[in-house]
């Protein structure tokens, strides 16, 4: 079995549009949500608009990601000229492909949480649908045609069925992998920010989350602003990621 993860590639669909001759383009999955005023100010401070990724995750705060009430500050990130992408109403992540057009699947929330399902076209793009639902009731608009598969695990199958289901899938960079999931232990925040000035080129897609359960030293407070500020004094300039006639597909084949 192949596995796509992050890195680059192109398809037909998804441009990104540089207003310098050094672009990058930033992007944030929804995760625990712990971090996202502290994103969302950063940003705001350094007039940088990304992309983000929404999954109804659940928060620290103890609700979810797409309740009600985050209701405004999707709002306010939408007034902000912020682009937003669909990543699973279930952050639902790929296992393999199956015979009949059909894929293996693992939800991380919802009634099937943590069990292997057996989805097609259909369930997919409903799964999707719900996402674009919730952002529509929450902000007035829909979200980009543009998704992202928990962990960016994919397949040529599954990246098809989204296309199928009106959005063109989007990993990231292998220098974009910013490592705020990993161990605070064996990564530090210095050695993670060190790491990206060194190795990100013009053109990389950025990764982060909103907040991560599983590492225990938080990135964003401590790499996000060095990191703008340093890209910035490199050169570089912060783009987002929109729809238009050519598409640009981000993903790297495992054995």
């Amino acid at each position: 079995m192949k596995i796509f993860l992050s890195s680059l590639y192109f398809f037909s669909a998804v441009t990104f549009a540089a207003t310098c001759n050094k672009p990058v383009y930033i992007t944030f999955d929804t995760g625990n949500m712990a971090v996202a005023e502290y994103v969302s100010s950063t940003l705001s401070k350094h007039q940088v608009k990304a992309t983000f990724f929404l999954a109804n995750e659940k928060t620290k705060r103890g609700d979810f990601s797409l309740d009600d009430s985050w209701s405004s500050f999707w709002k306010n990130l939408k007034k902000e000229g912020h682009v937003f992408g669909n990543h699973t109403y279930q952050h639902t992540y790929f296992i393999n492909d199956l015979d009949n057009n059909k894929v293996l699947v693992r939800p991380q929330f919802g009634p099937h949480a943590g069990k292997k399902v057996t989805i097609d076209q259909l369930n997919l793009c409903s799964e999707l649908q719900l996402v674009n639902e919730r952002f529509k009731k929450m902000t007035g608009y829909s979200l980009d045609p543009i998704w992202r598969a928990p962990g960016g695990k994919v397949s040529p199958q599954y990246i098809e069925m989204g296309h199928i289901c009106g959005y063109t899938h989007v990993g990231w960079s292998p220098a974009g992998f910013l490592g705020d999931e990993l161990s605070s232990e064996k990564f530090s925040n210095k050695h993670l920010l060190d790491k990206a000035l060194r190795e990100i080129r013009s053109g990389d897609v950025l990764m982060a989350h909103l907040g991560i359960w599983s590492r225990q030293d938080a990135w964003a407070p401590a790499v996000l602003e060095p990191l703008i500020v340093g890209l910035k004094e490199k050169g570089f300039c912060f783009e987002t990621i929109n729809q238009t006639k050519r598409n640009s597909q981000f993903s790297r084949i495992i054995q």
